[in-house]
């Protein structure tokens, strides 16, 4: 290009443009000394647009006008990477901002590190964060602005507050899960799987609350934790605090121990060798431990859990705790009103080592050591044939109606007998309950909307001295309102979140084996098996119910 020149300095740094206007044929173009620079090599370094086009338009403006003085300016230079720094509001996270260079240098690990300790991140960095941010660097075009985290603050971990620590277990959780202590904290009488306190029995203790781990933020400061705070002991029936020391809890009575909801109660215990025609049917307002079998057409009635160290044959057992039934309980179905001669009803939940011919009702779950056939069953939980951590037993020729899931060994029986599991009760429940809700809720919400409204038109007007008082009551009630609204919209979004995990809960799983003649159903959708199936899983997804097999 005639009458110019491009050349670099000594150290290669900066690239000079030099314009002899006498020497032009005719005017530049910016464009085209860009173009050529790039072509000889010089954009290696950062190569300024806005200056060459500045130098041109100088020098076209002197070749127009006939003057001979030489343009000579500096178009470009080799830029280094630039390193910033931004800490969070919180100091709690720092990040680094890089700009790739043009044709310099990157600088290394240690380098950024030591710029971060000069921008006051201190505590935190990640030598493994800033090396990756640099690796990203290298591959990015000259220019381009990377930004990414290299410093995490600790936040503090507050104290956890006072616990409360069962020194014996529950009747029902020894059943499922048998468990040896070496602790010998509680004088008991071992009878079967059943635990029984004397008076002064050590039942329960509080643990104390910890101190903590303080934290730190990414500028250095120590943050300080909480300790946790004793929380109070809420005594049930048949216990007391000792008297030697307040964070232990004894027993003031014999009986059945039972640990739920945080608090310890002690059952009086009505204990007997049987219940027969001998002994006469038994209501009790604790609980009752019977060491044998429970007799055709006898009845037991008790406000807390009812254990049975045997058998249960054609009875009616109701208990306003658990039912533990050691060995099992058969009845038969009566074709009058398909009534069952063996009914066992629980406020809680239900353990039975197996069942025949049994109308089973329960608000917690039902656990099944071996085998359920010819029963109807409704469970406010779910159904767990065999052990809890490994469900081995066999479901078949039963009503099932759940509130979750379904889980045996062998669902169904090789002769197809039909068996049947209903989810609808439990969801169409809690169905009823979100449209009651979310109607008040609407309700709610368009009062709170037409109070503010009128709120606002008040305040923007002059009130009298005589009617400041009642705006002031209007005010108070309008933020109750809102406070009010405010919390049935949690709610109401906790009743969405329960019933989405009651779909997810909804399922039947076979870890054995699925017969044909299964049937599950939730409202209108339903699913049935017309074959054998090995190890399998059915679930509710996307309003339908899907199989998949378990490998």
């Amino acid at each position: 290009m005639k009458g110019v020149q491009f050349s670099f300095d000594d150290n290669r740094n900066n690239v000079t443009l030099s314009i002899a206007p006498d020497q032009l044929e005719q005017e530049l173009s910016a464009q085209a000394v860009y173009d050529a620079l790039c072509e000889q090599g010089f954009d290696e370094v950062y190569l300024s647009q806005s200056a060459i086009k500045a130098t041109c338009d100088k020098a076209n403006h002197f070749f127009k006008t006939k003057d001979k003085t030489s343009v000579m300016e500096q178009v470009g230079e080799r830029r280094h990477c630039e390193v910033e720094f931004r800490i969070s509001e919180d100091n709690m996270t720092g990040y680094a901002i890089l700009t790739a260079p043009h044709g310099g240098q990157i600088p290394d690990t240690a380098q950024v590190l030591r710029l971060a300790q000069k921008a006051n991140i201190r505590r935190g960095l990640g030598k493994k964060r800033v090396k990756a941010l640099l690796e990203q660097l290298s591959e990015a075009e000259p220019g381009k602005r990377i930004e990414g985290l290299i410093a995490k603050g600790l936040p503090p971990r507050d104290g956890r507050s006072s616990r409360q620590r069962p020194l014996v277990p529950n009747a029902l959780d020894r059943v499922l899960r048998p468990q040896q202590s070496n602790e010998k904290k509680v004088d008991m009488r071992n009878l079967g799987e059943i635990v029984c306190v004397k008076a002064h029995a050590e039942v329960m203790r509080r643990e104390p609350p910890t101190k903590g781990r303080s934290g730190f933020d990414v500028r250095g400061n120590t943050l300080v934790s909480k300790e946790g705070e004793w929380q109070p002991i809420k005594l049930g029936n048949g216990t007391a605090i000792s008297d030697h020391d307040e964070n232990l809890v004894v027993s003031t009575i014999a009986g059945m121990p039972k640990y739920m909801d945080l608090i310890m109660q002690v059952d009086d215990t009505f204990i007997c060798p049987g219940v027969n025609v001998g002994t006469g049917h038994v209501t009790y307002e604790g609980s009752v431990l019977v060491n044998g079998d429970v007799t055709e057409k006898m009845i037991i009635k008790a406000k807390g859990d009812v254990t049975v160290n045997g058998f249960a044959e054609s009875a009616t057992i109701e208990a306003g705790g658990d039912i533990i039934i050691t060995e099992g309980a058969m009845g038969k179905q009566q074709d009058v009103m398909r009534e069952y001669t063996c009914q066992l009803k629980a406020g809680g939940s239900i353990y039975i080592q197996h069942g025949q011919g049994v109308d089973i009702v329960c608000n917690g779950s039902l656990n099944v050591g071996r085998q359920l056939a010819h029963c109807r069953v409704s469970s406010g939980g779910g159904v767990t044939i065999g052990r809890p951590e490994n469900p081995q037993g066999n479901i078949f020729a039963c009503e099932v109606s759940s509130q979750g899931p379904v889980i045996a060994g062998t669902v169904g029986a090789i002769s197809g007998s039909t068996l049947r599991i209903d989810f609808s009760p439990g969801f169409n429940q809690l169905q009823a309950r979100k449209d009651f809700f979310e109607d008040l809720l609407k309700q709610i919400r368009t009062n709170a909307t037409r109070h503010k409204e009128k709120m606002d038109i008040i305040n923007n007007r002059v009130v009298p001295k005589s009617l400041l008082a009642k705006v002031s009551e209007a005010k108070e009630l309008l933020r109750n309102e809102t406070t009010l609204l405010s919390w049935m919209e949690s709610k109401s979004v906790q009743l969405l979140e329960a019933k989405q995990h009651y779909q997810e809960s909804a399922r039947l799983i076979a870890t054995k084996k699925l017969y044909s003649g299964v049937s599950v159903k939730l409202n209108n959708r339903n699913w049935r098996s017309e074959r054998e199936y090995e190890r399998a899983k059915v679930s509710y997804d996307m309003h339908q119910w899907k199989y998949e097999p378990m490998v």
